[in-house]
């Protein structure tokens, strides 16, 4: 394992934390924004739905600029507009303002989250074994870093500038200085594979089972994040300040389940991981549709956190493993980057749909909605598991030589 392929990993688990930081700034303190710019309760869905439909835009345009600029270039790039829109939030005083701030850090965040999953796919290849859980992981702590600022700054009433712009003169200069180090893959296989198998990786159409995988694991984090602390005051009888506590305890199980994950597909493979962490999904949706009190909510919102965690960093492995094992050059970064965009699906749907089923039917009944869906993973969890090496067994140990080359320069 060579110096450059420490650094790279090293400085991409960064990027994933500056990235987590950041989101959790935006998205917790969305009532001080709401507040600042006087944008209304009609109004602000629009907002809200509008970041990410333009990070999928910008997902989409990322495919199609890795053709021609390495990932490691736009990630660097993409770092640096997300933390000044979020500035921009943050110092802005018309409702203008505010909608250009929030186009740029939407379309900015869909070139980043592609541009840094490509990243980690081809260095998980390069190390030859799971590692991808790990960086989510770092992205995991970097939000639950981030929401605790977040509360900081709700708690002592500091303007939204206040709380933002600490938060960026210390990630704005950091994430550059780890920019040196990213380490981009080499997309062009040492060997190709047979011309039917190339046809076939042409289209991604094999990358539909695991953009269904990835949509309902955003279903079933959306519903997390926008409906546990609702659901265990309403619903289960918690008090105002119990009802923080949930998502919380989501953030903390998922950190934990990313942190250990990576071992357990290193020793059982990442199918059987993914098919556990979708029982345990299932179980923890089970559990709060049917939960007697607070605390056994609790513990739903718990194995939730643990269930969720694996699917979709093993659904971004999955994809840029099976598409660079196409021998099509330029495929692990294309299925990435389709791939992303199904994130952004997820995420406009959960909320959505569980607030209608809610007010229609019950809340109780809408939790059983994503836990029927997650159940949808087991039928395609053998798309996760890694197919035999064409290659033979040194050809591995070849491409983490190939592969650990540094970025370019500032």
């Amino acid at each position: 394992m060579t110096d450059v392929l420490r650094r790279g990993r090293s400085s991409l688990a960064f990027a994933f934390l500056g990235q987590g930081v950041a989101f959790a700034l935006l998205v917790t303190r969305i009532p001080a924004v709401q507040d600042r710019y006087g944008v209304s309760d009609a109004l602000l869905p629009v907002f809200l739905a509008a970041v990410p439909i333009l990070a999928g835009v910008g997902s989409v345009a990322t495919e199609r600029l890795v053709k021609r600029v390495p990932p490691s270039r736009v990630l660097r790039w993409s770092q640096l507009v997300v933390l000044l829109a979020l500035l921009g939030v943050g110092t802005g005083g018309h409702m203008a303002g505010l909608g250009v701030a929030l186009a740029a850090f939407g379309l900015a965040v869909g070139a980043l989250d592609a541009s840094m999953n490509m990243l980690g796919v081809s260095l998980q290849r390069a190390y030859g074994r799971s590692i991808m859980l790990s960086f989510h992981a770092a992205y995991s702590l970097g939000g639950i870093v981030g929401a605790s600022l977040a509360w900081v700054g709700a708690h002592g009433g500091l303007a939204l500038w206040v709380s933002y712009l600490p938060v960026v003169l210390v990630l704005l200069p950091a994430v550059l200085l780890g920019s040196r180090w990213y380490v981009d893959g080499d997309e062009e296989p040492a060997l190709e594979a047979p011309e039917g198998e190339r046809a076939a990786a042409g289209g991604l159409t094999w990358l539909l089972p695991l953009c269904l995988v990835m949509t309902v694991a955003y279903i079933g984090d959306s519903t997390v994040s926008n409906w546990s602390a609702k659901y265990l005051q309403d619903v289960l009888g918690g008090s105002e300040q119990l009802a923080t506590v949930p998502y919380n305890v989501y953030m903390v199980t998922t950190l934990l389940g990313r942190a250990i994950g990576d071992v357990g597909v290193r020793r059982f493979g990442a199918a059987a991981v993914v098919r556990a962490g979708a029982l345990v999904a299932a179980a923890g949706f089970a559990v709060v549709a049917g939960a007697s009190g607070a605390w056994v909510g609790m513990l739903g919102f718990t194995l939730l956190g643990l269930g969720l965690c694996v699917l979709v960093p093993q659904t971004f492995a999955a994809a840029g493993r099976r598409a660079f094992e196409s021998g099509r050059p330029g495929a692990s970064d294309a299925a990435v980057a389709r791939l992303n965009v199904f994130n952004y699906v997820g995420f406009l749907i959960g909320s959505p749909l569980v607030g209608a089923l809610g007010e229609a039917w019950s809340y109780r009944g809408a939790m059983l909605v994503p836990m029927v869906l997650v159940l949808v993973t087991l039928v395609y969890a053998r798309s996760f598991a890694a197919q035999p090496d064409r290659y033979g067994d040194g050809h591995e140990r070849a491409r983490a030589a190939d592969v650990g080359r540094g970025s370019d320069g500032l």
